[in-house]
């Protein structure tokens, strides 16, 4: 744990596939509070960190985290997307990680409104800058469209049914706080706590910070994208949170180890998704369903 109360998830097991002794470029393309990133750089000398965080408050905490490697470490406030347009050295990457969670900080920041435990405002952007909020989504969107979302994104079985409730109780009050949306979804979705059961509140948050951050949009070309840029031998971690970014992942990664009439570009270094142990689960609960995938280029 760093002194912002945040534990890198899967941390040895990053380093590991990652192969961080070897000298080079490690880019961590959603560098968070730095967690994974001061690892690399403190225990690798000859290591030059690049790093990508739409969220300015989360690149902030990672500059200051990171300081004492100031000169081996270069930060944006950018989209990970645009890593294949920035002018480096692509020859000399050695490694590639996304880690494409949620940090504490921003889920125990309740003006950010991630979290539906947590009174603030239905806003959930990573980037500020970003116009579209999870408020203007539910109190402007058509019932077809939240249905939609809340259906793909969230997996939710009561998808029509609360996007059609939204639609007709939001002309009479619009939806404002993170506490007052998710009374709705309790009601409409019936919930009693159940042991192992999902809050359906946790599915329809998550469909909406989705849309918001738009987090599955051209996933799967930047990974093709980025492999076909990279030199030989650089290993590409990605940890996802959810099935949906998972799926992405997994058939990105088969489709470049085995794409047919081509030569393969990938070779997969997990036949199975990595998952955290019973004791990293005890002490970071949050970091229950995280899944590693490796790939190495050849």
């Amino acid at each position: 744990m760093n002194g912002n109360g945040h534990i890198p998830v899967l941390l040895e097991e990053v380093l590991d596939y990652l192969d961080i002794e070897r000298e080079g470029i490690y880019v961590d393309c959603t560098i968070g509070l730095g967690g994974h990133a001061y690892e690399i750089v403190k225990r690798n000398p000859k290591a030059f960190l690049i790093g990508f965080d739409i969220d300015e408050k989360s690149l902030l905490r990672a500059k200051e985290k990171l300081q004492p490697f100031a000169d081996r470490v270069e930060l944006y406030h950018s989209d990970f997307r645009y890593l294949p347009d920035i002018k480096i050295d692509f020859s000399k990457i050695r490694g590639i990680l996304l880690d494409l969670g949620m940090s504490s900080f921003q889920l125990d920041s309740p003006e950010r409104g991630f979290s539906f435990s947590k009174e603030g405002p239905l806003d959930m952007r990573m980037d500020l800058r970003n116009k579209i909020t999870a408020h203007k989504i539910i109190n402007k969107y058509s019932e077809h469209k939240l249905a939609q979302i809340f259906h793909e994104y969230g997996e939710l079985r009561q998808a029509k049914r609360l996007a059609r409730e939204i639609v007709s109780r939001r002309k009479i009050q619009k939806f404002d706080t993170t506490t007052q949306f998710c009374r709705i979804v309790e009601e409409i979705c019936r919930w009693r706590p159940q042991k192992g059961k999902i809050h359906p509140a946790a599915k329809v948050f998550q469909a909406l910070r989705i849309e918001v951050n738009q987090e599955l949009m051209n996933l799967s070309g930047f990974l093709e994208r980025i492999a076909h840029m990279i030199p030989k031998k650089t290993h590409i971690i990605a940890i996802s949170f959810h099935s949906l970014e998972d799926r992405i992942i997994k058939h990105t990664f088969v489709g470049l180890a085995a794409p047919g009439d081509s030569p393969p570009f990938l070779k997969i270094l997990t036949k199975k998704p990595v998952i955290p142990t019973e004791e990293e689960i005890s002490s970071n609960f949050r970091a229950r369903s995280a899944k590693l995938r490796a790939a190495e280029k050849i």
